[in-house]
């Protein structure tokens, strides 16, 4: 229910204007993760700490999931700072919405940090879906960072039990998005997810 609820009113908010200058979208090259500004280095999660979270949350085997993270690890290491376990829904017909919600974790941080996420696509996509979103996070030092947003190049397909995997970007910081769900949307838009620290109806 929640699920729908968040595609209805993802939709709702398409109806205004959205201005163009709020996508800033990067191109498809991947580029190794620089360091993020500011001083010390968080703690990092191995490989194998990475596939049974992921796997285990996803619902997947660590096969299955293995084969989406040997390119997320070839282009920005085995070792990320952070990961994103949520749930998000999205809808489009040319222009659409993602929403979203999840628990952020890091070994620096004894309980894991919810937070939402919102954000306009534009492009040629069409379909609605429902997804467990599993994302690795490079480069984050701490939770306040995440609060900003992260642009980026999609192209996936998704299909009923598939992963796809997409990448966000943002003064340094990389989030790899891996979706597993149900629906089916097949294209490659153009937009960014924003995070904070509480839902917001419109996709800004």
């Amino acid at each position: 229910m929640q699920r729908r609820h968040f595609i209805a009113a993802g939709m709702a908010a398409t109806a205004l204007p959205l201005i163009p200058g709020l996508v800033h979208a990067q191109d498809g090259a991947v580029e190794p993760a620089p360091e993020s500004e500011g001083e010390g280095k968080a703690s990092t999660y191995s490989r194998d700490e990475i596939l049974a979270a992921g796997s285990d949350f996803l619902g997947v085997t660590v096969e299955a999931l293995g084969g989406a993270l040997e390119k997320i690890f070839a282009d920005y290491g085995e070792h990320p700072t952070a990961y994103i376990a949520g749930e998000e829904a999205s809808g489009s017909v040319g222009i659409g919405v993602r929403y979203g919600k999840g628990n952020l974790f890091m070994k620096e941080t004894p309980d894991p940090v919810h937070l939402y996420w919102q954000g306009p696509s534009i492009g040629f996509d069409t379909g609605a879906n429902a997804s467990r979103v599993f994302s690795l996070v490079y480069n984050l030092r701490e939770p306040i960072y995440m609060y900003r947003r992260f642009p980026g190049v999609e192209g996936s397909a998704y299909f009923i039990g598939g992963l796809g995997v997409t990448y966000q970007r943002a003064e340094g910081i990389v989030l790899t998005p891996i979706r597993a769900g149900v629906g089916f949307r097949l294209g490659a838009n153009i937009g960014y997810m924003s995070f904070s620290k509480k839902r917001r109806i419109l996709p800004l």
